[in-house]
């Protein structure tokens, strides 16, 4: 992997950030008071594509939001290939769960998916604010469990779907979380390459490719990696299910 680059612009405080904290799912039952001690404690950092916000290996010590754009979690193999394990969406709280819970280092890399926003909170805040406010602390568990399921479905889908099920069920939940409606469909406003598609579906670029040629030939999507469009999101779910 490259050499680690330098971060594009100082950290900064979060004073007066337009996102608010009661957006985001893990902090949203807090108290105006708590939230506002929580916005002190936090700095705000700015990537871009090429960057990376914490590699694997590194020590955990903050937890991290997205404010701004998409960021994506990467595993790599000891031969040096990647498998994208998850695309996070603003408003997502990523530290690579519960090695932040546990001490140990980052199991992936963290790279930004363009220009991106990230708050984070040194744990050791994060830890104080849990133990002052129990109900958080339940949706911490509550979020835990919902990654552990949804890894559990990977390893599923991985296992026993089809590659043009996977590609499909991929497009298709990308369409739910970060799609914007327009008169064509519903544009994605996440830019996958064709090899970020590739790497989180377990095919090669090659397969990719060809999956995305037949989508667009039955007319299920459209467009290119900087703009997709799903244009038939229930026969993609379908096809996924299938």
């Amino acid at each position: 992997m490259s050499k680690r680059p330098k971060k594009s612009s100082a950290e900064q405080p979060t004073s007066g950030l337009p996102l608010g904290l009661n957006q985001i799912p893990l902090l949203k039952i807090l108290s105006a008071q708590d939230r506002q001690q929580v916005l002190s404690e936090m700095t705000e950092t700015r990537y871009g594509k090429g960057q990376y916000i914490f590699r694997e290996g590194d020590p955990t010590e903050y937890f991290h939001i997205v404010k701004e754009g998409s960021v994506k979690c990467v595993k790599s193999s000891l031969d040096g290939k990647e498998c994208t394990l998850k695309v996070l969406m603003p408003g997502d709280l990523f530290c690579c769960d519960a090695s932040a819970f546990d001490g140990a280092s980052h199991p992936g890399t963290a790279q930004p998916m363009g220009d991106v926003s990230v708050l984070r909170m040194k744990k050791e805040a994060y830890f104080k604010m849990l133990r002052r406010n129990p109900d958080a602390a339940m949706e911490v568990i509550r979020y835990l469990g919902s990654r552990l399921n949804e890894a559990q479905e990977k390893a599923k889908v991985l296992a026993l779907d089809s590659a043009d099920q996977r590609l499909a069920s991929l497009l298709a939940s990308l369409a739910e979380r970060s799609g914007v409606r327009e008169p064509s469909g519903i544009r994605l406003t996440v830019r996958l390459t064709r090899q970020d598609m590739a790497n989180m579906v377990g095919v090669t670029t090659e397969t990719a490719i060809r999956i995305m040629a037949r989508f667009k030939k039955d007319r299920l999507v459209t467009g290119t990696a900087a703009r997709l469009v799903i244009r038939d999101l229930p026969r993609l779910k379908l096809l996924a299910s299938t």
